[in-house]
């Protein structure tokens, strides 16, 4: 039997984007989907334990650290990478395809790192890639939205490098596990990460970037940036308080935010901020039942929220237009009826309808803050919940798909997209489905063992009651929901207007310089002309003329010294005369 030493997961994908350029037609296309087919079977071949170490200025950096946690992620990131480059097969574009490989690379040497600093290099490396996944689309808006993300991310990289700093030097070590302490250190790495996973207020980059990018390229944003923050969070900050309140938050306020949404992308962006809350709190509460939790719904959320831009991103590829506003009334339904069907799948999922994969990792994350007694937090992700299907669910496939025709609207010329998108679709419908009606396959790879049990009649039933109860109030309020052409302000008003401000501020400073400047030379210029000639310059002070200065000539402006010496003499004996007279009166 032939044995297969698995190797680094990224160099797979680096090697890959290293190729692509100089490939072509279909030989391009074969490439791009034989790298996560590689990757897998690569994953496969790895047992759990410590591989591909280097020893540099006395520290061990470790590019493997191989555990449940580790694995559950990696699978995860593949597959994802999988259906995405399937679903961009039919792009020409080699700087969109470069980018997405690399950044799904970078994200799992995220994931293998044993160390804090080949975190931190991949942490960048990833911000890097993602940058250009958004100016990819080469628009205006794509290039604003992704300097503005590489803005946040680079300073969220620098409070990464500085917690990690201070904390090797606290500690002395720079092992990437549980962190312990709580000092300075501690606290900037957490920020860090959570700047990743979008935790209001740190969250706009996310709505503002996502849907900024191509058509393809904001699939693959959905799984990564959000998820690898996760996944630090799982393994460095289990039980940690105050992530269990943020998370709460952050559930019901991507919610809130996305209700008032019009653009299709933008309100599932919000969502990816609601969904990462649910994770977020698993981790703040810190049970073996809140750990699974946070782990499998972030596994599941990879594969129905790429599903969900998948979905938006063919009707977007197909007509032009990504407002609800502008598509509802316009009959898509007849003309796109498989992007439909593929996007109530992931709505479905999102929104943790039974049979689908939503339905048996979120409900983890409500059930471990129950039995915890945090009650607050219970009721808050149960509000979220309802306002995700909603939203997701129900909002968005009517105006979009149907909705009621406005005067003078027409329906719009609109077919399916490319085969290859729609078989990405499939293929992720078909995960979702599959693990909602078998949920120990993924169960069985979770880090700890699982004793939920998501179709016991009475978890059932209380879902189902929610879920209809929210279709009667959408189909009472249905005219409230109906979508805006207005733009919604976030807290990024604040750093946007205050970067304008300290902008303007910093010119203040360059003008004070600038005349400070202006006032030294002057001064100096003043001293260096005195010193040319400074008799002539204090008579032609004193008589308030001025006229050209002729050089210092000595015989001219030097005075005799015989008056002067003679002064200084007498002075000189007049003192030494009192101070003797002195000292001769004590001597007697």
């Amino acid at each position: 039997m032939i044995m297969i030493e698995p190797v680094p997961p990224f160099l797979i994908y680096l090697i890959g984007a290293l190729l692509i350029p100089f490939l072509k037609g279909k030989t391009k296309k074969l490439c791009l989907l034989i790298i996560p087919i590689v990757a897998f079977i690569d994953l496969l071949h790895m047992h759990h334990g410590t591989y591909w170490t280097l020893h540099f200025m006395g520290y061990e950096l470790i590019f493997g650290h191989v555990d449940k946690l580790s694995m559950i992620f990696a699978y995860v990131f593949v597959i994802m990478s999988f259906a995405g480059l399937l679903y961009a097969l039919h792009v020409d574009d080699d700087l969109q395809h470069v980018a997405a490989v690399c950044y799904a690379g970078s994200s799992l040497g995220v994931v293998f790192a044993g160390d804090l600093f080949t975190l931190y290099a991949f942490w960048e490396f990833m911000a890097m890639a993602s940058v250009f996944v958004i100016w990819a689309d080469r628009s205006k808006r794509a290039i604003d939205a992704g300097f503005r993300y590489l803005m946040v991310h680079l300073f969220g990289g620098a409070v990464l490098l500085a917690g990690i700093v201070i904390y090797a030097m606290q500690t002395g070590s720079i092992a990437f596990g549980r962190l312990e302490g709580g000092g300075l250190g501690f606290w900037l790495i957490l920020i860090g990460f959570i700047l990743n996973a979008a935790v209001p207020p740190l969250h706009p980059w996310l709505p503002d970037a996502y849907p900024a990018a191509s058509v393809t390229g904001a699939v693959f944003l959905t799984a990564y940036t959000t998820k690898t923050a996760v996944y630090t969070l799982l393994r460095a900050f289990p039980g940690v308080e105050i992530l269990a309140y943020l998370g709460a938050i952050m559930t019901v306020y991507g919610v809130v935010w996305a209700i008032m949404e019009n653009d299709m992308r933008r309100l599932l962006a919000y969502h990816i901020v609601s969904q990462v809350g649910y994770m977020v709190a698993g981790v703040g509460i810190g049970t073996e039942l809140s750990m699974n939790g946070s782990a499998s719904h972030a596994f599941c959320h990879i594969l129905y929220k790429a599903l969900l831009f998948m979905g938006a991103g063919a009707v977007i590829h197909s007509t032009g237009l990504r407002k609800m506003s502008d598509l509802t009334g316009r009959g898509l339904y007849k003309k796109m009826p498989f992007s439909l069907i593929f996007y109530m799948v992931g709505a479905f999922s999102i929104s943790a309808v039974p049979l689908f994969n939503g339905f048996i990792c979120k409900p983890m994350i409500v059930k471990a803050a129950e039995e915890a007694h945090r009650i607050p937090l219970f009721f808050l992700m149960h509000m979220a919940s309802i306002g995700t299907w909603l939203c997701v669910g129900l909002k968005l496939p009517y105006y979009t798909w149907f909705g009621k025709a406005q005067p003078g609207v027409k329906e719009i010329e609109a077919k399916e997209p490319p085969l290859n998108m729609l078989l990405g679709m499939a293929f992720l419908s078909f995960l979702c489905i599959f693990m909602g009606i078998y949920p120990d396959i993924l169960y069985r790879i979770l880090s700890y063992p699982v004793y939920f049990h998501p179709y016991a009649p009475l978890h059932v039933i209380g879902t189902l009651q929610m879920l209809l109860m929210t279709v009667a109030g959408v189909w009472l309020l249905l005219e409230r929901l109906e979508p805006q052409a207005v733009i919604n302000l976030d807290t990024d008003w604040f750093y946007r207007k205050g970067a304008i401000l300290f902008v303007k501020f910093c010119y203040g400073l360059s003008a004070v310089r600038t005349a400070t400047q202006n006032l030294a030379i002057g001064l100096v210029d003043g001293v260096i002309k005195l010193s040319k000639n400074p008799i002539y310059a204090v008579q032609s002070l004193l008589s308030q003329k001025e006229s050209g200065m002729p050089p210092y000539d000595p015989n001219t402006y030097r005075q005799a010294m015989g008056i002067g010496v003679i002064f200084s003499l007498i002075l000189f004996c007049f003192i030494c005369f009192i101070f003797f007279a002195r000292l001769t009166q004590l001597i007697r």
